[in-house]
């Protein structure tokens, strides 16, 4: 049987984002305190700059991840696949998704700020061809305490 993997604009917080998105604040919870935790909360998410997507496999929400949209880069948002998917496709699937996104609104420079004790995401984007960058705003005007946990990685659209 072929399990099918759908990568589907999510038009507003709904159930199913909500519980997605809880579970990455509880992951990164245990990780990091709270001044060095800076991912969007829920309703800025669908922001009119943001495009954020759900990833689904065979009707069961695995995953989620935004690409915000800016005049010299994009940068994304809120990345997170449920542990019992991970190591399948569903994060690859989700980037290419975020790539495309930055691509077709002729942006150049994707990047994205994670956690330096995130070592599978680190090495994920890592492996989807992001590379150290200095950090960049908003995160460069933040005082250091709160950025000391942070890793600024981004690459090249073409």
């Amino acid at each position: 049987m072929e399990i099918t993997l759908e990568i589907s604009l999510a038009a507003k917080p709904d159930d199913e984002i909500r519980l997605l998105v809880g579970e990455l604040n509880d992951e990164l919870g245990a990780l990091y305190p709270p001044e060095q935790r800076h991912g969007l909360a829920l309703d800025a998410i669908f922001a009119p700059h943001i495009r954020f997507f759900r990833a689904r496999r065979d009707g069961v929400a695995v995953g989620c991840g935004g690409v915000a949209l800016f005049s010299d880069f994009a940068e994304v948002k809120r990345m997170y696949v449920r542990p019992q998917a991970r190591g399948q496709g569903v994060a690859d699937a989700i980037m290419s998704r975020l790539i495309a996104e930055t691509r077709d609104a002729g942006i150049s420079i994707l990047r994205l700020e994670t956690g330096n004790r995130s070592f599978a995401a680190i090495s994920f984007y890592r492996r989807s061809g992001f590379r150290t960058c200095p950090a960049f705003e908003p995160y460069a005007a933040l005082p250091p305490d709160q950025v000391a946990g942070s890793v600024f990685l981004e690459r090249v659209v073409s």
